[in-house]
Formats: structure tokens, C-alpha cells, sequence
């Protein structure tokens, strides 16, 4: 249970003054709460800028393009002439340096006249301009009389808004939220507090919202830091008992005999490289361990992902238990299936597939050999943890580009047999920042090196303008029997956009290149895709547009040219999972990246880092720079929990001091049940991070 005084934090917005419905569906927009916003919510909408209302210049000092508060007298009004609705309403103004034109459009004339009232002195606030060599300023935010002055904060925050809400709205419904705010218990401790300089965690809300100078509203300032590092000790507190949790269920040892490794490694056609064998080793340890494993494996597009998950699986499976591996697409369980199927075949495991597409009796089939132990390692979507999937006796759990799935399903897997150790597979590096937050309750291991014999992708960028140009250079490749992928780019947040541009771009290219050209898309049936990327795979079409859909797990070592079209729409991250399906091969590969030029700033430092480097993981960390951690996790569009008042950029200096206290804590109380460990559990609900408390229930 939610502790009460936390109550008004988490009413509906509409308990605030002036708050009706109308607003309250714009608030809830503009905080991306679809179930209704709240006073919370409110609270950590934090400012983005400021207006400045100290300087009071005369006219004749005021900047255009400049925000401005300036004491004035009102001379004249002019409305618009009869008929002339769209005409601007015109009230000039005056002091004893300039004139100023103070600008209205779609005005209410008695409105007008009674705000402004001919011969009085006025205090008007505003961006202002040159219009005709006048000064002007149009919609002024803020007119006030010598009274209203005196109520006017000099430093006013200014906020993101959503369509429809206006700032003064926006404001009322904060400052209502700051009367509602409890007295908290202090959570923090004491010494850090005072070495920090840290105000309380009511001070720093109310100093942000209510900022006394400009530099109150910075990110790296006082307030906002205290309540960022609230936020991070929240996070890891929650993965501290995460782990701990996992830590006090027993576990199943699990310590084959090392046969079925030997094996598969003498299969290979490669030798392993330094890393990918550290890694089998550590889970190898895990496995024989009494207690579950829950593992991270990251590594770098082609860095031997998938021969890691099988020797884990060949571990469970030598000690006569099996293993599930778990993809987000068919396209991606297919390719698992592929990659591994040779080397199964070559030492006897038993391998089985199961899609959304297996039905009737071949489903029939594979279910009741799973459940009679006779499938070793059942490779799938996720239909592997359905109702009606049973396991004789599942021990292993790999689950691959495990942000594509939230907790729930990985949970749900493990469900599926007793005390089953997890491994989570990303083909996307995520920077240290992010491992320590979002994976604090995972050991890492990490692919750093590229299989033998893979060369380096030439990488070059390309106005659009020129794409005659590449057509014909893909041409020349076509003629030497190369294969080329043509990636079409995200149009919209839309499948139905995507695929128009793919289709486009595919009767272009067709009618150049005829036959020699594939189309494969994500509104295509898994049957159709399977043959278009068999095609292609086979030689048979060289040529395959694409959307993103072959963004993960397709492997075509032949495939050596990649265009990826617009590539200026697309996030650095994805642009490295794309260009990582080529390269794969012996032959030197290469990746033209179009632009339609000019680009701004942030796409122009995306295409830079493609062409300087093909490392993943430093080019996890620069998407870090450029995109924010919500984005680069994918957790903007997975639902899982990105940071609403912490910036990755600003604090990650406190993300090793808030992981370092939380460890701290729960070895002095590991139960939270000190004064200290009382207010701890406050600050999880605020939050939102009461799984962690359930767990503590849970012992």
C-alpha cells in the first residue's frame, strides 16, 4: 500500500483550482499519462527556460527579438476597419525615449480597451520586434497595472507545452500542485546532504517552479540535482533489492560435462574469440552456482552473440535439462534457427522452432516432444511462453534484444520451469551510464571483438541529389554478382508510410535491374518473407529493398553493399544495426548513407560518427549524447520507465554515488526498516518503484 501522505501527490490534476476536464485532458497529453495525469506529474513537468523581468530598459534600449518588460504609456488605440476581421488591433504606446505598437490579432475589442486604457501607465511583457522600423510586440505574455507589478515573479520559469494548453494554464496547474505538496521524511542521508549542499526534496520542487535567478533552473544547479539524485538512488535501490531478491531464491546448479561444448567448438569454422570465450566461462560459473543467474550479454552487430547463447544452452542441456531462446521477431527466431541448426545437426542437440506460424499438428508435434524432454533447445517468439507450452525440465532462458520485451514476458518465461536462470542478449551496446541504471540487478558481459577475417565497411555519405549516381554504381555491383541491400527510410510513425516508400523504390529500381530485384517489408506474411530473404540469401534476387525489417538478426554474409536511403531519419543506433548486415563476409563491403541536404545539427554528428568509426559501443555512447537515455534503451517506445526529472548528459556523475549508497543501505538494513530505510520506501512509491517494495514482502 501506497503510504497516505503520498496521497495528494497521486490525485488526479483535476483536484487542483481551475483545473476542468478540458485542461486536465491537455495535462495528460502533455505528460504522456494516457491514464489520466497527476498532481506528481505536475511537480516534475520541470522548467526548460526563464524570462527575465528584472531589467525594466526604456524603449529606446529594448533589443528587438528580445523578451522584454517595459513601463509605458497608452495613447491611442486603433481597431480594425469594419469588415477587416483579419487586420491586426493596433495600441500604441509611449515613454519619454520611443514609441512601442502593441499588436493583437482576432481581438476582443471591450477586452482590449479595458486592459489598456487610453492615458493610464502600464507594465507590458513580451517578445518584441521590428515591424516597419517600429517597435512592436505582439500578444504581450503579461499587462499589469502598478498592482499586478508587485504580484508579477521577476523570474518566470517558462515549460514545454502541448497543443491547445496555454502557459498561464500550464502555470496555475503547477502552482496549485505546490500547495498540495506533504511534508516528506528525509531520505537522504545526512553527510551527503550537507557535502552536497543539497536542499530539502520540497525546497528543490518549489525552488525550480518559483526560481529566484536564472541560474535556479539549471540542471547542474542545487535543486534540480537533488531531486535528479532522488530519482537515480530510487532506481537503484529498486535493482539493489532486485538482486538481492534473486540472490535469496535458490537457484539449480547446473554443471554438464563439458562434452556437447567440445564438440560445437570443434564445428566451428572459427576459432572463438578472447571475449566471446570469458563469457561462457562466467556463465558456466553462474550455471554450477547455487543461486540464479541473471546475466547481460552485450555485443556488437556480428560479434558472436548467438555461439555464446548455444554453449550456455549445451551446458543445461549436458546436464540432461533443457533451453529456450527467445527472439522479438520470426524473421530473428528464424535466422537463430539457421545460424544454429548446422552445428545441432553436426553433434545431435535437438532443436525445434516454434512462431505464431506453426499450427495444427506440427505445433501439436513439437508441444508434445517438448514436454516429453525430446527437444533440447526450443528456439521462438514470443509463443514460447504461451499457455500450453510445457518444458520437461527448462533450466536455461536466453531472451535476444531483450528491450524489445518487457519484464513481464521475460518473467513469463522463467515461469515455465523451477529456478530458471536467465542470459539477455543486445545486438545494441548500451553505454556504462545506462547498464549501471536500467541493469543494475545484471552481471555484464560484453563482445568487444569482431570475428576473424571480417573487413572494414568503406562508409561514405551522399546528398540525394546524386542518386542517379548510386543507382548506377549499383548497377556496376549488380555486374559483379555482388549483392546489395536498399534500405527504405521511416517516413511516418506509420507500417502503411514505410511500406509506400519501399514499394516505390522497388518498381524504380525494377524496372532498371528487372528480376534481379527483391521487396521485404513488415506487413508482408512470415511465409512471403521468409522466401523473399531465402531468395536473396540464395542468389536468386540481389537486389532487396527493405524496410527496417531487416534491421536485426538477418545474415547474408554475400551481401556487401548497403543504401540506406534518408538516412538522416534515422536514430545512430539504427543506422549501425543496418549497416551491421553487411561486412559479414570475406569481401571488402560498403554503406552509402543519402541525406537530403542541409541537415541539421544533430543528423549531420550522427552521419560523421557512421563514417568515423564501426565501433558499438562507442557509438552507443555519442547516441547517449545526441538522443537521451529513454530513447537509446527503446523504453520511449517499450513502456519501461525512462528518467522524468534526471538527465543522463547532467548527472551521471551521481549514478555511481546513488549505487554505492543503495548497496550501503541494504547491507546496514537489508529490510528498510531503520528511520532511514522508513523514508527509503516513501521515495520508491514516489517513484513508482513498488515492485521493490513487493519483493521486500516477498523475502
Amino acid at each position: 500500500m501506497r503510504p497516505s501522505l503520498l496521497n495528494p501527490l497521486f490525485a488526479s490534476v483535476t483536484a487542483l483550482p481551475g483545473v476542468g476536464p478540458k485542461v486536465a485532458k491537455l495535462l495528460a497529453r502533455l505528460t504522456g499519462r494516457d491514464d489520466g495525469a497527476r498532481v506528481a506529474d505536475l511537480l516534475f513537468h520541470l522548467p526548460t527556460g526563464a524570462i527575465d523581468r528584472r531589467a525594466r530598459p526604456k524603449l529606446r534600449d529594448v533589443v528587438p527579438g528580445t523578451v522584454a518588460t517595459v513601463a509605458v504609456t497608452i495613447d491611442r488605440h486603433r481597431a480594425p476597419p469594419p469588415g477587416r476581421g483579419r487586420a491586426p488591433y493596433l495600441v500604441y504606446a509611449s515613454d519619454e525615449t520611443g514609441s512601442l505598437v502593441i499588436t493583437y490579432f482576432s481581438a476582443h475589442t471591450d477586452y482590449i480597451a479595458k486592459l489598456l486604457p487610453v492615458g493610464e501607465r502600464r507594465y507590458v511583457s513580451g517578445m518584441t520586434a521590428l515591424y516597419d522600423g517600429m517597435l512592436q510586440m505582439v500578444h504581450p505574455d503579461r499587462v499589469v497595472d502598478e498592482a499586478g507589478l508587485a504580484k508579477l515573479p521577476l523570474i518566470e520559469p517558462t515549460y514545454p507545452l502541448t497543443e491547445g494548453l496555454f502557459a498561464n494554464q500550464l502555470r496555475r496547474a503547477i502552482e496549485g500542485a505546490l500547495d498540495k505538496l506533504p511534508v516528506l521524511p528525509e531520505w537522504q542521508d545526512p553527510a551527503y546532504l550537507a557535502k552536497a549542499k543539497s536542499p530539502g526534496f520540497t525546497d528543490a520542487l518549489r525552488r525550480l517552479h518559483r526560481p529566484e535567478t536564472l541560474d535556479d533552473i539549471l540542471p547542474n544547479a542545487p535543486a534540480w540535482s537533488r531531486l535528479a539524485y532522488d530519482e537515480l538512488l530510487a532506481g537503484q535501490l529498486a535493482l539493489a533489492l532486485t538482486r538481492a531478491h534473486l540472490r535469496r531464491l535458490s537457484g539449480r546448479r547446473s554443471a554438464g560435462d563439458g562434452r556437447l561444448r567440445e564438440k560445437i567448438i570443434a564445428a566451428l569454422p572459427y576459432r572463438l574469440t578472447a571475449s566471446q570465450e570469458r563469457a561462457v566461462a562466467d556463465i558456466a560459473e553462474d550455471l554450477a552456482a547455487p543461486h540464479r543467474m541473471l546475466r547481460l550479454l552485450q555485443g556488437d552487430v556480428g560479434s558472436g552473440k548467438t555461439v555464446v547463447a548455444l554453449l550456455a544452452s549445451a551446458i543445461v542441456i549436458e546436464a540432461g535439462r533443457q533451453a529456450a531462446l527467445m527472439a522479438p521477431t520470426e524473421i530473428l527466431a528464424r535466422q537463430h534457427r539457421a545460424t544454429i541448426a548446422p552445428l545441432a545437426d553436426a553433434i545431435g542437440l535437438r532443436v525445434a522452432l516454434l512462431t505464431g506460424r506453426e499450427r495444427g499438428a506440427p505445433r501439436n508435434d513439437i508441444l508434445a516432444r517438448l514436454a516429453a524432454g525430446e527437444i533440447d533447445l526450443l528456439v521462438g517468439t514470443h509463443a514460447l511462453f504461451q499457455e500450453g507450452v510445457d518444458f520437461r525440465d527448462l533450466a536455461l532462458a536466453v531472451v535476444d534484444e531483450q528491450h524489445r520485451f518487457g519484464v513481464h514476458q521475460r518473467l513469463a518465461l522463467a515461469s515455465k520451469g523451477e529456478a530458471v536462470d536467465m542470459l539477455v542478449m543486445t545486438a545494441t551496446p548500451i553505454p556504462r551510464t545506462l547498464v549501471l541504471t536500467f541493469f543494475g540487478d545484471m552481471d555484464v558481459s560484453e563482445l568487444r571483438e569482431k570475428p576473424a577475417g571480417r573487413q572494414p565497411i568503406d562508409t561514405r555519405t551522399i546528398p540525394l541529389g546524386r542518386i542517379n549516381e548510386v543507382v548506377a554504381a549499383v548497377g556496376r555491383a549488380l555486374d559483379e554478382g555482388r549483392r546489395v541491400y536498399w534500405v527504405c527510410p521511416l517516413v511516418e510513425e506509420s507500417e502503411t508510410s514505410d511500406l509506400a516508400a519501399a514499394q516505390d523504390r522497388f518498381a524504380s529500381l525494377q524496372e532498371r535491374f528487372g528480376a534481379l530485384v527483391g521487396l521485404v517489408h513488415g506487413q508482408m506474411k512470415g511465409a512471403d518473407k521468409d522466401r523473399a530473404m531465402a531468395s536473396f540469401a540464395a542468389g536468386e534476387t540481389r537486389l532487396l529493398v527493405a524496410t527496417t525489417v531487416i534491421e536485426v538478426g538477418v545474415d547474408v554474409p554475400a551481401a556487401s553493399v548497403m543504401v540506406i536511403e534518408h538516412a538522416e531519419r534515422f536514430g545512430l543506433a539504427q543506422l549501425h544495426q543496418l549497416r551491421g548486415r553487411i561486412g559479414r563476409g570475406a569481401e571488402r563491403s560498403t554503406c552509402l548513407l543519402l541525406y537530403r541536404a542541409p541537415l541539421g545539427a544533430t543528423a549531420k554528428a550522427r552521419l560523421a560518427i557512421m563514417r568515423e568509426t564501426e565501433d558499438g559501443f562507442r557509438i552507443a555512447e555519442e547516441d547517449l549524447k545526441l538522443r537521451g537515455e529513454g530513447d537509446v534503451l527503446g523504453t520511449r517506445q517499450s513502456g519501461e520507465p525512462g528518467f522524468r526529472v534526471a538527465r543522463i548528459e547532467a548527472h551521471r556523475e551521481l549514478l555511481q554515488t546513488a549505487r554505492d549508497d543503495a548497496a550501503l543501505m541494504l547491507n546496514r538494513d537489508p529490510e528498510l526498516e531503520s528511520e532511514r530505510g522508513d523514508a527509503l520506501r516513501v521515495l520508491l512509491y514516489l517513484f513508482e518503484r513498488d515492485e521493490a517494495i513487493r519483493l521486500l514482502r516477498a523475502g
